[in-house]
Protein backbone atom coordinates (compact mmCIF):
# COMPACT_ATOMS: atom_id res chain seq x y z
CA UNK A 1 0.00 0.00 0.00
CA UNK A 2 1.62 4.03 -0.62
CA UNK A 3 2.78 5.86 2.09
CA UNK A 4 3.10 8.98 1.80
CA UNK A 5 4.42 8.94 5.40
CA UNK A 6 6.34 5.89 6.51
CA UNK A 7 4.69 6.07 10.16
CA UNK A 8 6.53 3.24 11.62
CA UNK A 9 10.19 5.08 10.94
CA UNK A 10 8.07 7.71 12.32
CA UNK A 11 7.67 6.14 15.99
CA UNK A 12 11.39 4.30 15.83
CA UNK A 13 12.31 7.72 14.75
CA UNK A 14 10.58 9.65 18.07
CA UNK A 15 11.92 6.68 20.66
CA UNK A 16 15.66 7.12 18.94
CA UNK A 17 15.74 10.54 19.18
CA UNK A 18 13.90 11.30 22.54
CA UNK A 19 15.45 12.40 25.80
CA UNK A 20 16.01 9.80 28.17
CA UNK A 21 14.17 10.17 31.26
CA UNK A 22 15.14 11.33 35.28
CA UNK A 23 16.92 8.53 36.79
CA UNK A 24 14.85 6.78 39.15
CA UNK A 25 14.71 2.79 41.00
CA UNK A 26 12.38 0.26 40.01
CA UNK A 27 10.54 1.43 43.39
CA UNK A 28 10.62 4.80 42.86
CA UNK A 29 9.07 3.97 39.56
CA UNK A 30 6.24 1.73 40.20
CA UNK A 31 5.50 3.87 43.34
CA UNK A 32 4.88 7.34 40.60
CA UNK A 33 2.76 4.61 38.50
CA UNK A 34 0.88 3.95 41.62
CA UNK A 35 0.15 7.68 42.72
CA UNK A 36 -0.56 8.88 39.70
CA UNK A 37 -3.43 6.43 39.18
CA UNK A 38 -4.59 6.92 42.66
CA UNK A 39 -4.45 10.76 41.82
CA UNK A 40 -6.50 10.57 39.23
CA UNK A 41 -9.11 9.06 40.89
CA UNK A 42 -8.89 11.57 43.39
CA UNK A 43 -8.64 14.62 40.88
CA UNK A 44 -12.00 13.22 39.32
CA UNK A 45 -14.00 13.80 42.53
CA UNK A 46 -12.75 17.44 43.04
CA UNK A 47 -13.79 18.04 39.17
CA UNK A 48 -16.96 17.09 39.23
CA UNK A 49 -17.43 18.57 42.62
CA UNK A 50 -16.14 21.94 41.80
CA UNK A 51 -17.71 22.09 37.96
CA UNK A 52 -21.00 20.38 38.43
CA UNK A 53 -20.20 17.86 34.99
CA UNK A 54 -19.95 14.19 35.47
CA UNK A 55 -19.17 11.48 32.57
CA UNK A 56 -21.89 10.60 30.53
CA UNK A 57 -19.97 7.36 29.04
CA UNK A 58 -17.69 4.86 30.45
CA UNK A 59 -14.00 5.97 30.03
CA UNK A 60 -11.05 3.49 29.79
CA UNK A 61 -8.20 3.66 32.85
CA UNK A 62 -5.95 6.20 33.17
CA UNK A 63 -2.65 5.22 31.21
CA UNK A 64 0.59 5.95 32.71
CA UNK A 65 3.03 5.90 30.23
CA UNK A 66 6.33 6.69 29.18
CA UNK A 67 7.78 9.02 26.73
CA UNK A 68 8.04 6.25 23.81
CA UNK A 69 4.55 4.91 24.42
CA UNK A 70 3.64 8.78 24.69
CA UNK A 71 4.88 9.21 21.19
CA UNK A 72 3.60 6.05 19.69
CA UNK A 73 0.07 7.23 20.92
CA UNK A 74 0.40 10.34 18.90
CA UNK A 75 1.66 8.77 16.09
CA UNK A 76 -1.53 6.68 15.99
CA UNK A 77 -3.31 9.75 16.42
CA UNK A 78 -1.57 11.61 13.51
CA UNK A 79 -2.04 8.58 11.32
CA UNK A 80 -5.92 8.30 11.69
CA UNK A 81 -6.45 11.98 10.90
CA UNK A 82 -4.02 12.87 8.36
CA UNK A 83 -4.69 9.43 6.46
CA UNK A 84 -7.33 10.74 4.01
CA UNK A 85 -5.43 13.84 3.20
CA UNK A 86 -2.38 12.01 2.72
CA UNK A 87 -4.70 9.22 0.77
CA UNK A 88 -5.84 11.72 -2.03
CA UNK A 89 -2.51 13.02 -2.79
CA UNK A 90 -1.04 9.72 -3.87
CA UNK A 91 -4.58 9.52 -5.77
CA UNK A 92 -3.72 12.78 -7.02
CA UNK A 93 -0.34 12.66 -8.55
CA UNK A 94 1.72 10.08 -7.92
CA UNK A 95 5.40 10.34 -7.92
CA UNK A 96 7.74 7.65 -9.26
CA UNK A 97 7.95 4.46 -6.60
CA UNK A 98 11.66 5.62 -5.18
CA UNK A 99 10.89 9.13 -4.73
CA UNK A 100 7.77 8.04 -2.98
CA UNK A 101 9.59 5.40 -0.29
CA UNK A 102 12.24 8.56 0.17
CA UNK A 103 9.68 10.95 0.88
CA UNK A 104 7.75 8.67 3.30
CA UNK A 105 10.94 8.04 5.13
CA UNK A 106 11.64 11.56 4.79
CA UNK A 107 8.42 12.70 6.57
CA UNK A 108 8.59 10.36 8.87
CA UNK A 109 12.13 10.85 10.35
CA UNK A 110 10.65 14.87 10.46
CA UNK A 111 7.72 13.56 12.30
CA UNK A 112 9.43 11.65 14.87
CA UNK A 113 11.51 14.30 15.17
CA UNK A 114 9.18 16.57 16.00
CA UNK A 115 7.45 13.86 18.49
CA UNK A 116 10.33 13.45 19.69
CA UNK A 117 10.66 16.91 21.11
CA UNK A 118 7.36 17.14 22.29
CA UNK A 119 7.97 13.54 24.39
CA UNK A 120 9.93 15.32 26.26
CA UNK A 121 7.67 18.21 27.48
CA UNK A 122 4.41 17.03 27.77
CA UNK A 123 3.10 15.82 31.63
CA UNK A 124 -0.22 14.81 30.26
CA UNK A 125 -2.69 14.61 27.42
CA UNK A 126 -6.31 13.46 26.56
CA UNK A 127 -5.94 11.47 23.43
CA UNK A 128 -9.13 11.77 21.87
CA UNK A 129 -8.00 10.54 18.05
CA UNK A 130 -7.19 6.81 18.77
CA UNK A 131 -11.07 5.92 20.07
CA UNK A 132 -14.12 6.41 21.77
CA UNK A 133 -14.23 8.29 23.94
CA UNK A 134 -10.38 8.92 23.96
CA UNK A 135 -8.01 8.17 26.72
CA UNK A 136 -6.22 10.38 29.43
CA UNK A 137 -2.47 9.64 29.21
CA UNK A 138 0.26 10.66 31.99
CA UNK A 139 3.51 10.79 31.07
CA UNK A 140 5.32 9.87 34.24
CA UNK A 141 9.06 10.60 33.52
CA UNK A 142 8.15 14.46 32.06
CA UNK A 143 6.03 14.77 35.65
CA UNK A 144 8.80 13.32 37.77
CA UNK A 145 11.67 15.38 36.18
CA UNK A 146 9.84 18.61 36.20
CA UNK A 147 8.67 18.15 40.25
CA UNK A 148 12.40 17.46 41.17
CA UNK A 149 13.59 20.55 38.88
CA UNK A 150 11.04 22.75 40.43
CA UNK A 151 11.82 21.28 43.96
CA UNK A 152 8.34 20.91 44.48
CA UNK A 153 6.28 18.11 46.94
CA UNK A 154 5.68 15.22 44.38
CA UNK A 155 2.35 14.34 45.89
CA UNK A 156 0.55 18.08 45.24
CA UNK A 157 2.66 18.04 41.78
CA UNK A 158 1.35 14.99 40.82
CA UNK A 159 -2.22 15.90 42.21
CA UNK A 160 -1.89 19.27 40.74
CA UNK A 161 -1.14 17.92 37.00
CA UNK A 162 -4.01 15.12 37.72
CA UNK A 163 -6.54 17.91 38.42
CA UNK A 164 -5.77 20.01 34.87
CA UNK A 165 -5.59 16.40 32.75
CA UNK A 166 -9.34 14.86 34.62
CA UNK A 167 -10.57 18.15 33.56
CA UNK A 168 -9.96 17.35 29.95
CA UNK A 169 -10.99 13.94 30.21
CA UNK A 170 -14.39 15.18 32.31
CA UNK A 171 -14.86 17.99 28.87
CA UNK A 172 -15.14 14.98 26.68
CA UNK A 173 -16.81 12.63 28.29
CA UNK A 174 -19.70 14.76 29.93
CA UNK A 175 -20.35 16.77 26.91
CA UNK A 176 -21.37 14.02 24.18
CA UNK A 177 -20.82 16.25 21.45
CA UNK A 178 -17.72 17.59 22.21
CA UNK A 179 -15.71 15.10 20.81
CA UNK A 180 -17.24 14.79 17.36
CA UNK A 181 -17.29 18.55 16.96
CA UNK A 182 -13.75 18.50 17.83
CA UNK A 183 -12.79 15.49 15.01
CA UNK A 184 -15.34 17.55 12.70
CA UNK A 185 -13.22 20.83 12.87
CA UNK A 186 -10.04 18.54 12.61
CA UNK A 187 -11.39 17.13 9.54
CA UNK A 188 -12.25 20.23 7.82
CA UNK A 189 -9.00 21.26 8.61
CA UNK A 190 -7.35 18.66 6.81
CA UNK A 191 -9.39 19.01 3.88
CA UNK A 192 -9.00 22.38 3.57
CA UNK A 193 -5.29 22.04 2.54
CA UNK A 194 -5.79 21.11 -0.51
CA UNK A 195 -4.36 17.92 -3.35
CA UNK A 196 -2.50 20.34 -5.23
CA UNK A 197 0.84 18.97 -5.03
CA UNK A 198 2.71 22.03 -6.74
CA UNK A 199 0.86 24.33 -4.35
CA UNK A 200 1.57 22.47 -0.94
CA UNK A 201 5.09 22.18 -2.37
CA UNK A 202 4.97 26.20 -2.31
CA UNK A 203 3.74 26.48 1.00
CA UNK A 204 6.47 23.58 2.09
CA UNK A 205 9.07 25.95 0.92
CA UNK A 206 7.67 29.22 2.40
CA UNK A 207 7.53 27.30 5.98
CA UNK A 208 10.99 26.71 5.05
CA UNK A 209 12.01 30.05 5.06
CA UNK A 210 10.19 31.09 7.78
CA UNK A 211 11.96 28.42 9.75
CA UNK A 212 15.20 30.10 9.13
CA UNK A 213 13.02 33.12 10.56
CA UNK A 214 12.31 31.90 13.49
CA UNK A 215 15.66 30.50 14.57
CA UNK A 216 17.26 33.90 13.55
CA UNK A 217 14.36 35.30 15.99
CA UNK A 218 12.77 37.47 13.49
CA UNK A 219 8.83 36.11 14.10
CA UNK A 220 7.84 35.77 17.12
CA UNK A 221 4.64 34.53 16.62
CA UNK A 222 4.95 31.98 14.15
CA UNK A 223 4.53 28.16 13.68
CA UNK A 224 4.88 25.95 10.78
CA UNK A 225 0.91 25.69 11.30
CA UNK A 226 0.68 29.13 10.03
CA UNK A 227 3.41 29.23 7.61
CA UNK A 228 2.01 26.08 5.41
CA UNK A 229 -2.26 26.84 6.29
CA UNK A 230 -4.22 27.94 3.08
CA UNK A 231 -6.69 31.12 3.74
CA UNK A 232 -9.59 28.43 4.01
CA UNK A 233 -7.57 26.41 6.55
CA UNK A 234 -7.06 30.02 8.91
CA UNK A 235 -10.94 30.23 8.41
CA UNK A 236 -11.05 26.69 10.70
CA UNK A 237 -8.19 27.06 12.71
CA UNK A 238 -9.94 30.10 14.00
CA UNK A 239 -12.43 28.29 15.14
CA UNK A 240 -9.95 25.44 16.01
CA UNK A 241 -7.74 27.95 18.64
CA UNK A 242 -10.71 29.29 20.21
CA UNK A 243 -12.08 25.94 21.29
CA UNK A 244 -8.92 24.79 22.74
CA UNK A 245 -8.63 28.22 24.05
CA UNK A 246 -11.81 27.61 26.03
CA UNK A 247 -10.79 23.69 27.13
CA UNK A 248 -7.51 24.52 28.36
CA UNK A 249 -8.55 27.77 30.57
CA UNK A 250 -11.34 25.83 32.10
CA UNK A 251 -8.70 22.96 33.08
CA UNK A 252 -6.73 25.92 34.67
CA UNK A 253 -9.05 27.75 36.16
CA UNK A 254 -10.13 24.19 38.29
CA UNK A 255 -6.48 23.91 38.73
CA UNK A 256 -6.66 27.73 40.38
CA UNK A 257 -10.45 26.82 42.13
CA UNK A 258 -9.59 23.74 43.38
CA UNK A 259 -6.43 23.57 44.01
CA UNK A 260 -5.72 25.89 46.98
CA UNK A 261 -8.55 23.49 48.76
CA UNK A 262 -6.05 20.71 48.12
CA UNK A 263 -3.14 20.97 47.22
CA UNK A 264 -1.34 22.77 50.45
CA UNK A 265 2.23 23.90 48.41
CA UNK A 266 -0.43 25.23 45.32
CA UNK A 267 1.05 28.52 45.31
CA UNK A 268 4.65 27.53 45.23
CA UNK A 269 4.00 24.83 42.61
CA UNK A 270 2.57 27.76 40.10
CA UNK A 271 4.84 30.26 41.00
CA UNK A 272 7.52 28.18 39.91
CA UNK A 273 5.85 26.33 37.14
CA UNK A 274 4.62 29.09 35.41
CA UNK A 275 7.98 30.75 35.23
CA UNK A 276 9.05 27.49 34.01
CA UNK A 277 6.85 28.09 31.07
CA UNK A 278 8.45 31.49 30.52
CA UNK A 279 11.87 30.62 30.73
CA UNK A 280 14.33 28.08 28.33
CA UNK A 281 16.73 29.57 26.32
CA UNK A 282 16.86 31.19 22.69
CA UNK A 283 17.14 28.34 20.55
CA UNK A 284 14.56 25.74 22.66
CA UNK A 285 12.43 29.45 22.37
CA UNK A 286 12.31 29.32 18.32
CA UNK A 287 11.79 25.67 18.37
CA UNK A 288 8.91 26.18 20.89
CA UNK A 289 7.26 28.44 18.83
CA UNK A 290 7.87 26.77 15.54
CA UNK A 291 6.49 23.83 16.42
CA UNK A 292 3.26 26.05 18.34
CA UNK A 293 4.11 25.30 21.82
CA UNK A 294 3.88 28.91 22.93
CA UNK A 295 0.73 29.40 20.93
CA UNK A 296 -0.74 26.70 23.80
CA UNK A 297 1.02 28.90 26.30
CA UNK A 298 -1.33 31.59 25.07
CA UNK A 299 -4.40 29.46 24.92
CA UNK A 300 -3.34 28.83 29.36
CA UNK A 301 -3.41 32.37 30.05
CA UNK A 302 -6.12 33.99 27.56
CA UNK A 303 -8.51 30.83 28.15
CA UNK A 304 -8.04 31.19 31.62
CA UNK A 305 -8.35 34.51 31.76
CA UNK A 306 -11.75 34.31 30.22
CA UNK A 307 -13.23 31.64 32.26
CA UNK A 308 -12.75 33.84 35.09
CA UNK A 309 -14.14 36.55 33.80
CA UNK A 310 -17.28 34.77 33.07
CA UNK A 311 -17.52 32.85 36.69
CA UNK A 312 -17.16 35.93 38.30
CA UNK A 313 -20.31 37.26 36.62
CA UNK A 314 -22.38 34.03 35.93
CA UNK A 315 -21.20 31.55 38.37
CA UNK A 316 -20.03 27.71 37.16
CA UNK A 317 -23.34 27.37 35.92
CA UNK A 318 -23.21 30.29 33.64
CA UNK A 319 -20.35 29.53 32.37
CA UNK A 320 -21.29 25.60 31.73
CA UNK A 321 -23.85 26.90 29.03
CA UNK A 322 -20.47 26.92 26.86
CA UNK A 323 -21.01 23.10 26.89
CA UNK A 324 -24.94 23.30 25.50
CA UNK A 325 -24.06 23.08 21.84
CA UNK A 326 -21.55 24.17 19.43
CA UNK A 327 -23.23 27.42 18.95
CA UNK A 328 -22.67 28.33 22.51
CA UNK A 329 -19.03 28.06 22.17
CA UNK A 330 -17.10 31.31 22.35
CA UNK A 331 -15.32 32.75 19.27
CA UNK A 332 -11.76 34.70 19.27
CA UNK A 333 -13.75 37.92 19.51
CA UNK A 334 -15.58 36.73 22.72
CA UNK A 335 -12.31 35.44 24.19
CA UNK A 336 -10.70 38.71 24.64
CA UNK A 337 -14.07 40.37 25.31
CA UNK A 338 -15.92 37.80 27.62
CA UNK A 339 -19.09 40.34 28.59
CA UNK A 340 -20.07 39.70 25.08
CA UNK A 341 -20.02 35.82 25.02
CA UNK A 342 -22.29 36.46 28.62
CA UNK A 343 -24.47 38.55 26.96
CA UNK A 344 -25.28 36.14 24.32
CA UNK A 345 -24.95 33.33 26.08
CA UNK A 346 -23.94 33.27 29.45
CA UNK A 347 -27.11 34.72 30.69
CA UNK A 348 -29.75 32.55 28.77
CA UNK A 349 -28.37 30.19 26.32
CA UNK A 350 -27.69 30.97 23.10
CA UNK A 351 -28.85 32.82 20.30
CA UNK A 352 -28.72 32.97 16.69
Amino acid sequence: MTQVVDWELAAAAAAALGRSGPRVTFDEAADAVHQLRQLTDVAAGHVAAYTGLSAQVEHPPVRVVDRRDWAAANVAGLRQVMGPLLSRLVAEKRPSPVAEAIGARLSGAQAGAVLAYLSGRVLGQYEVFAGDPGQLLLVAPNIVDVERRLGVNPHDFRLWVCLHEVTHRTQFTAVPWLRGHFLDQVGQFVDAAGTDRDEMAARLRQALAGMADTVRGRRTRVSVVDLVSTPAQKVVLDRLTALMTVLEGHAEHVMDEVGPEVIPSVAAIRERFDQRRRSGNPLEKALRRLLGVDVKLRQYAEGRKFVHAVVEEVGMTGFNRVFTEPAALPDLAELADPSRWVARVGRSGPTA
